[in-house]
């Protein structure tokens, strides 16, 4: 009999944010598939002695190619498994989620899509920053700032920028750490102005998160004096200036987020 491959949303890394009802995909799996970007706190809440497979990639290396993590999960539901397919943040929201989702209903694989808390809410939210805020962004956009090999060589990073260039718009930069300087750059030449507020934030909603608030113009450079490493989240806009204000997050929330964890592991269904 097949089994079933659930696509789960571990969130941006507090576990505490993950919903109910992956928190139930996760106690209840037989084989977990999970992504570099899932936390160890969401790690420590999988059954012990649940299989495991790490499949994670960089922009720099890669565990296991794309199709072959289809053909994985494939075989993994083919034996009767109650497969969860882990990702950071939102399997919809640059996570290949919808690549796996059709290799799986072009089988038909039982599957299920189970939504997390993205990066950019979760990060956003954690750092003090309304991604919308009347009187100062009317909507939100959404970019990575990263290029496979392949279409580097052909259009590197080549976006539109005149579209983008909108001062009203919050702009949310996915996996844009390498090209900071770049996207930077093209949005004050397509009309953002250079001292625009800018806000850069890693390990996001974890104990580790540490965010740097500076302009348009200078936020590549602070970001790499900082030291920041990938996965670096960038928000783009007039409500990056407000987490200077609203940053409530202090060290004591930050180091009790383990209590999330211990809670959940009581839960039962």
């Amino acid at each position: 009999m097949t089994g079933k491959v659930s696509l789960v949303g571990a969130g941006p890394g507090d576990p505490g944010l993950l919903t109910l009802k992956a928190l139930k995909a996760i106690q209840t799996a037989d084989v977990v598939v999970y992504d570099r970007l899932v936390s160890e706190a969401v790690m420590a809440l999988l059954p012990h002695g649940v299989s495991r497979f790490f499949v994670g990639k960089s922009c720099k290396q890669k565990v296991m190619p794309q199709e072959e993590i289809h053909e994985l999960l494939g075989a993994l539901a083919a034996k009767g498994n109650n497969v969860v397919r882990l990702k950071g943040g939102d399997p919809f929201f640059f996570g290949r989620g919808g690549e796996e989702a059709l290799y799986l209903a072009e089988r038909n694989i039982h599957f299920e899509i189970i939504p997390g808390i993205s990066s950019a809410h979760g990060c956003a939210a954690y750092a003090g920053i309304p991604l919308t805020h009347r009187g100062m962004a009317t909507g939100v956009r959404f970019i990575t700032g990263h290029r496979t090999e392949s279409e580097e060589k052909e259009s590197p990073l080549n976006l539109n920028w005149q579209s983008l260039a909108d001062p009203d718009t919050t702009i949310v930069v996915y996996m844009g750490l390498a090209n900071l300087t770049i996207i930077a750059r093209k949005l004050i030449e397509h009309g953002l102005p250079a001292s625009l507020p800018a806000a850069s934030i890693t390990q996001g909603t974890t104990p580790s998160q540490r965010v740097h608030i500076a302009t348009l113009e200078t936020i590549a450079k602070a970001t790499e004096d900082a030291g920041f490493e990938s996965p670096v989240l960038v928000i783009i806009g007039h409500v990056a200036a407000l987490g200077g204000t609203l940053g409530w997050l202090t060290t004591e929330d930050l180091e009790n987020n383990d209590i999330s964890t211990q809670v959940f592991t009581k839960l039962s269904y």
